[in-house]
C-alpha cells in the first residue's frame, strides 16, 4: 500500500478514482490474480550441448530432461542435424530424457576423412548404438525422420527389446514412398559413374536446401531462414559434399532391408505414431499408410506441409507426440 505522509494526506479532496487506483496494489488484488502467472508458467527445461567420443569420432548431441525418465532418441535427416529438434526437445523434456545426436559429417559432430571413416547407414547405426550404450540408454522410444529412419530401423531390428515406441516423421520403409525425386539418384545407384554422381551434386546446393524446407509448404513464413542457412553452412565445409554424395549412393542399401523392417513391425508391433507432411516430394505421402498394413494399431496423421513438418507444425506435432508417448510408454516428470 502506498503511504502518504500525514501532513500531505488531504484524502477528502482526492478524486474517488485516484483513491481507488492507490488501493489496487499487489497486496490488495484478489488472490487468484496474483497466482495466475504461476499457474500458467511452463516447467523450466534446460537443454545441454555435449560431445562424446565414439569409436574415435567426436559425436555432438543435445540432451534434456532427467536421466531417470523414459528415454526418447531423436534421429535427424538430411541435410540437417539435431538442430531440427531444437523446439521439440524442450516440449518433451519435462516428462522424458531426450537425446538428439548429430551423425558424423553433420551438424557439430566431427567430420573424419572419407578414407578414415565409412560414411554409410550401417556405420551410422553402429555409432548411434554405441552412443546409446555409452549414455546408459537401455530402452528408448525412437523418433526418426528422413535419414533417421534407416538408422533407427537398423537399431530396432538389431535390438527390438530396447525400442519402446516409434514416432515416424517423413521416414520411409516402403517402396510406395519413393517416387520421381529419386530417379537421378537411382541412376547413380545403377551406374556408380562420375557423371551420374555429378548430376546429383546440386542436392548439396543452397537452392536445393532451401527447396527442401519450403517445397509443399502453404505458408513459407512459418519456416525460419535459420534452418537452411544453418544446414548449408555445414554442407559448404570443404569435403562435405563428397560425404553427402557417398551417402546418396549408400542409400541404395536401405531398400533391400525394407522387408526385414516390415517383418519387425509385424512381429513386435511397437506402438507407432506416423506424422507425415503430405506434400513432401522426397518421401511422398503414399509411404505413410503402409505402416498400418504391417502394424494395424499404428496412428497416422497427414499434415498439410512438406518434408520438414516440424518447422510448420511443431506445436501440433509436439502435442501428438506427448499424447502418444504418454499412452505408449508413460511419463515421469523431471525432478520427481
Amino acid at each position: 500500500m502506498i503511504r502518504i505522509p500525514p501532513n500531505r494526506r488531504p484524502a477528502r479532496h482526492l478524486p474517488a478514482a485516484l483513491l481507488a487506483a492507490l488501493a489496487l496494489t499487489p497486496a490488495a488484488l484478489p488472490a487468484r490474480t496474483a497466482a495466475a502467472p504461476a499457474a500458467q508458467a511452463a516447467p523450466a527445461v534446460q537443454v545441454r550441448y555435449r560431445t562424446a567420443t565414439v569409436d574415435g569420432v567426436e559425436v555432438f548431441y543435445r540432451e534434456a530432461g532427467r536421466p531417470g525418465a523414459p528415454a526418447v532418441l531423436l534421429l535427424h535427416g538430411f541435410p540437417t542435424s539435431s538442430h531440427m529438434f531444437r523446439n521439440l526437445i524442450p516440449a518433451l523434456a519435462d516428462r522424458y530424457h531426450v537425446i538428439a545426436p548429430d551423425y558424423p559429417g553433420f551438424g557439430h559432430s566431427g567430420m573424419p576423412a572419407r578414407d578414415a571413416f565409412a560414411y554409410t547407414f550401417d556405420r551410422y547405426a553402429e555409432v548411434v548404438d554405441a552412443l546409446t550404450q555409452q549414455l546408459g540408454l537401455r530402452r528408448y522410444a525412437l523418433y526418426v525422420m528422413d535419414y533417421g529412419a534407416p538408422v533407427g530401423f537398423r537399431l530396432a531390428t538389431a535390438h527390438p527389446d530396447r525400442v519402446t515406441a516409434l514416432v515416424v516423421q517423413n521416414g520411409n520403409a516402403y517402396h510406395e514412398g519413393i517416387r520421381e525425386f529419386w530417379d537421378p539418384i537411382k541412376a547413380y545407384w545403377a551406374s556408380g559413374s562420375a557423371e551420374d554422381r555429378e548430376a546429383i551434386r546440386w542436392l548439396t546446393s543452397l537452392k536445393a536446401t532451401h527447396w527442401q524446407y519450403t517445397n509443399g509448404v502453404p505458408d513459407a513464413s512459418l519456416v525460419s531462414p535459420d534452418t537452411w542457412t544453418m544446414d548449408q553452412s555445414r554442407l559448404d565445409r570443404p569435403g562435405n559434399q563428397e560425404i553427402q554424395l557417398d551417402l546418396f549412393h549408400d542409400y541404395r542399401t536401405n531398400l533391400p532391408l525394407y522387408p526385414a523392417w516390415q517383418a519387425y513391425f509385424r512381429a513386435h508391433r511397437p506402438p507407432t505414431l506416423v506424422v507425415w507432411g503430405k506434400n513432401d516430394a522426397i518421401f511422398v505421402a503414399a509411404g505413410a499408410e503402409p505402416y498400418r498394413r504391417d502394424n494395424p494399431a499404428a496412428e497416422i496423421h497427414l499434415l498439410d506441409t512438406g518434408h520438414f513438418a516440424l518447422e510448420t507444425h511443431g506445436p501440433h506435432i509436439a502435442r501428438l507426440v506427448r499424447d502418444f508417448l504418454g499412452r505408449a510408454v508413460g511419463a515421469k516428470a523431471s525432478g520427481t
